[in-house]
């Protein structure tokens, strides 16, 4: 199974739970910074997961520009799954998570979920992350 984790990482701390991910879900997995991925890239891919950090209720800009690039219907026969990285202030329950956004929008382009959308904590605004969130990204890709 081909894999592809694509993310953006503004402190480091999304990039570690992709790299998380990533090992955790084999050999096959190509694990890319989203500034440096194409949609062109996702032919052949079964495997689709994309993680952001979470700002102002949403993905990162970058990650924004890349589910927009994908053309409608383009991922059609492939799995998706999201995840993001969130501070654990409760009011920010108010504007929502990434990780939702996320998935939705790749669903929106064909894509069939493969799990739940994901989020894992960072302490403070820049991290770093709290304590057991690679050891929980490791087990949320393995149930994909």
């Amino acid at each position: 199974m081909a894999v592809w984790v694509v993310f953006e990482s503004m402190h480091g701390n999304t990039e570690k739970i992709a790299q998380a991910v990533g090992k955790a879900l084999g050999a096959k997995v190509k694990v890319t910074r989203v500034a440096e991925a194409s949609s062109s890239q996702i032919k052949g891919v079964d495997l689709l997961v994309v993680g952001s950090p979470t700002y102002g209720g949403k993905q990162t800009p970058g990650v924004l520009a890349f589910l927009n690039s994908i053309p409608a219907g383009a991922l059609k026969g492939v799995r998706v799954a999201a995840f993001d990285t969130r501070i654990t202030w409760r009011f920010l329950r108010l504007f929502g998570f990434a990780a939702e956004k996320t998935l939705a929008a790749l669903v929106a382009k064909g894509g069939t979920r493969a799990g739940e959308p994901r989020g894992f904590f960072v302490r403070g605004s820049n991290g770093p992350l709290a304590d057991g969130e690679i050891e929980k990204a490791a087990a949320w890709a393995k149930g994909l």
